[in-house]
């Protein structure tokens, strides 16, 4: 069983979210200790089309190396930028790409996910 749990209103809140712009999928993610990993890539290769088919792309897929602070560790950090919240959601709720989740499920031991949007960095410094 996964320690995964989902936060039902931010998921409504992501889809009333007017924003129509790209924007970064933050994903950090813990493996389960007995075939995490391996099933963690299964779902990358069986996803992959899924995410690509709605016009994501991942950014950044590294390993988590010194934790300089903090005290949660994670194995990978993988930044996924989509096209939308829309085209998100229409991947997420894809009957099929339902059906490859459950590989995510099965190798996590714990993740979080954060939908971010970019902000002005210029304009944070003037």
């Amino acid at each position: 069983m996964s320690g995964i749990k989902n936060n039902e209103d931010q998921f409504k809140e992501l889809a009333h979210n007017p924003n129509e712009e790209p924007f970064v999928m933050l994903n950090l993610l813990k493996f389960k200790k007995e075939g995490g990993r391996e099933a963690y890539f299964r779902y990358i290769k069986e996803s992959g089309p899924f995410v690509e088919g709605v016009g994501a792309k991942v950014l950044y897929f590294g390993k988590a190396k010194e934790l300089l602070q903090g005290t949660e560790d994670w194995d990978i950090l993988m930044l996924v930028q989509y096209p939308s919240r829309k085209a998100f959601l229409k991947m997420a709720n894809n009957p099929d790409y339902i059906k490859v989740h459950e590989y995510r499920e099965a190798a996590l031991e714990r993740a979080v996910l954060y939908a971010t949007d970019p902000v002005k960095f210029k304009a944070i410094l003037s």
